[in-house]
């Protein structure tokens, strides 16, 4: 083209997947200076706006979530990506999480909390709120725990908030405790949260509660904050960029998906808890949690709840399966992973802070631990999230 392709995006600015897609599309343009770029306000799942009709522009990237944007896009006649999970038209490139990944690590996020009953809460309406809970399904009978799910609604008719949390409170009263419940997103998990406030549940003792999007106002400000999976929004957004790029060249775009696993779980409150049969145990561990970062050592841990090195490892280790030595470990590499996804610090830096005294123990340790080089984590991982506490790394 001898002019810069004019490029328009379909995409709300509600919520933090949507925003995270805008600044995976934003490093690219940077990158490439390539397009002059249309951003409307757009609700999600709002009907096609009405300047699309008599646009003359080169390109679309969209969230296709109804039939009514499905046909005014393909009346353009123009190329598109669809980073919608709605699927509404198919044959067109589509980038979108990975639900599978995501389901499959926020069980793992919940069994390695010591958890033998998890239960998924979807909304069925929605094509990744189903494969995320029949992915969660598969995943927690693979590992031989128990499993819940939220039933469908009796009816498709719209229902009335009080209708669902009436549903929803009755669903959760009669889960058996302890258990790990993951949301299908972060409102949903905040829902949760809340109903478990009104109910006297105790989170996360008896109920742990897991959402997905990382949206941090949404989870710093439930009680208790909420972990999250967090999606590789910004990446799917640069993919969707780098996809059109190459159709308005004339490139061959591959038939198949585009589907991107998740970053890691973004550790807060609401899982912030060992399940375990020993209370004695399930506090030893959050010390370590608190603490393993500043140095501490197997000693230190048995000086502070005043037993022996022999007692602490032995019930340690029935009651978690891992000794003491091996939960300071991952704990300090964890906030490592997390670091280097997150920070400009080098190696020296990140290993001071999280208590490696020797920078080259660190890069050994990380490497046994992720299978790579931290450097090379960094370079394949490294993304701005905000708003998160710890870290469980994917």
């Amino acid at each position: 083209m001898s002019r810069r392709p004019a490029v328009a995006l379909l995409i709300e600015t509600s919520n933090a997947y949507a925003r995270g897609l805008l600044r995976g599309i934003i490093e690219f343009q940077r990158e490439r200076d390539a397009w002059s770029v249309y951003l409307p306000e757009q609700e999600r799942g709002a009907l096609p706006p009405q300047w699309l009709r008599r646009w003359r522009g080169d390109g679309l990237i969209a969230r296709i979530e109804n039939d009514a944007i499905a046909r005014a896009v393909q009346g353009t006649g123009l190329p598109v990506v669809d980073v919608s999970a709605a699927r509404k038209i198919e044959g067109i490139p589509w980038v979108e999480t990975d639900d599978r990944k995501v389901a499959e690590l926020a069980a793992q996020h919940l069994l390695d909390r010591g958890f033998t009953q998890l239960a998924y809460c979807g909304e069925p309406q929605f094509n990744w709120s189903r494969w995320r809970g029949e992915a969660f399904r598969q995943f927690v009978a693979s590992k031989q725990a128990k499993f819940w799910a939220y039933p469908d609604p009796p009816s498709q008719k719209s229902r009335s908030w009080l209708q669902e949390k009436t549903r929803l409170a009755t669903w959760l009263t009669k889960l058996p405790r302890p258990i790990g419940i993951m949301a299908s997103y972060d409102i949903q998990a905040r829902r949760i949260l809340d109903l478990c406030r009104e109910l006297q549940i105790a989170v996360p003792e008896e109920m742990a509660v897991v959402g997905v999007d990382n949206d941090s106002l949404v989870c710093n400000l439930s009680s208790p904050s909420l972990s999250s999976v967090i999606p590789d929004a910004v990446q799917a957004g640069y993919r969707a960029a780098q996809l059109l790029d190459d159709m308005l060249r004339g490139a061959a775009i591959p038939g198949q998906p585009l589907l991107l696993p998740p970053l890691g779980v973004a550790t807060r409150q609401s899982t912030d808890v060992l399940a375990v049969d020993d209370p004695w145990i399930a506090q030893v561990a959050k010390w370590i949690r608190e603490h393993a970062c500043e140095g501490i050592q197997v000693e230190d841990v048995a000086r502070h709840f005043s037993v022996s090195r022999r007692v602490l490892e032995r019930r340690f280790k029935l009651a978690t399966a891992r000794t003491p030595h091996a939960a300071i470990l991952s704990q300090k590499l964890e906030r490592v992973a997390s670091l280097l996804r997150d920070s400009s610090s080098s190696i020296e830096q990140i290993a001071s802070r999280c208590g490696f005294e020797h920078p080259e123990y660190l890069q050994v340790a990380f490497r046994k631990h992720f299978g790579t080089t931290p450097g090379l984590y960094r370079r394949t991982k490294g993304r701005s999230m905000s708003g998160r506490a710890g870290i469980d790394p994917p």
